[in-house]
């Protein structure tokens, strides 16, 4: 397995998790090869810059959920790789959270905002960076589904449609803020639910004790064996 890049990003300390795919070699002319970038929450020139460092380009941009701080770098990201005419990105989220992405987002994202946070004068200094419009998805995600070497995962509980993004043959989970290292994430947001997260957590930690779990935040850990 190649290794796998980290850049912590934003003012919530999101982790946005670069993952170099074997599946395609250097675009024939470009030197680049193609990865996948899983929640590119913000700071979309430092994303850029990593893959350029790196001779990469993300053949997908995927998203664990919808939380602005999970997705607010995707316009930069589509825009400048549309622009470079490698390889448009495709960018994927579950369909419960689909609402997150497109012409009309930016107003289901200030109510999860004000949800999260109250009106503060933090919030909104915070909200100066985040794009007005989102591109539409172009892959909409269910439980089962495939893309590139990657099996979704259907987690609902943090947000209606968090999943999880398994690469069963390397042993890779990308967890967003599903799980944590320390912890799990919080359900007091719109179309969080404490019950489902359980479910989520209790199938989670019936996987493969030795599944390297990467999660939104945090650091990287082995799965947990257990449920406390």
């Amino acid at each position: 397995m190649d290794t796998i890049y980290n850049i912590t990003v934003g003012a919530i300390a999101t982790n946005c998790w670069v993952y170099p795919l074997n599946e395609d070699r250097a675009e024939a002319g470009s030197g680049f090869s193609p990865c996948a970038v899983i929640d590119p929450g913000e700071e979309g020139s430092r994303i850029i810059s990593c893959l350029d460092q790196h001779k990469l380009y993300p053949k997908y941009i995927l998203l664990t959920h919808g939380h602005f701080d999970h997705i607010a770098a995707v316009p930069a990201l589509v825009a400048e790789y549309r622009k470079r005419q490698i390889a448009a990105p495709i960018v994927a989220i579950h369909a419960a959270d689909a609402e997150y992405l497109g012409p009309d987002s930016y107003a289901v994202h200030c109510r999860s905002a004000r949800a999260a946070m109250g009106s503060s004068a933090f919030i909104d200094a915070l909200w100066e960076d985040m794009p007005t419009t989102m591109p539409a998805p172009d892959r909409i995600l269910a439980e089962g589904d495939t893309i590139g070497p990657f099996t979704i995962l259907h987690l609902p509980g943090h947000t209606p449609g968090s999943i999880g993004i398994l690469d069963a043959k390397t042993g890779v989970l990308f967890t967003g803020d599903t799980l944590f290292c320390d912890g799990y994430g919080r359900t007091d947001l719109p179309g969080g639910s404490g019950s489902q997260l359980v479910a989520s957590l209790k199938r989670l930690f019936a996987l493969d004790s030795t599944t390297q779990i990467y999660p939104g935040h945090g650091p990287a850990d082995i799965l947990p064996n257990s449920f406390i």
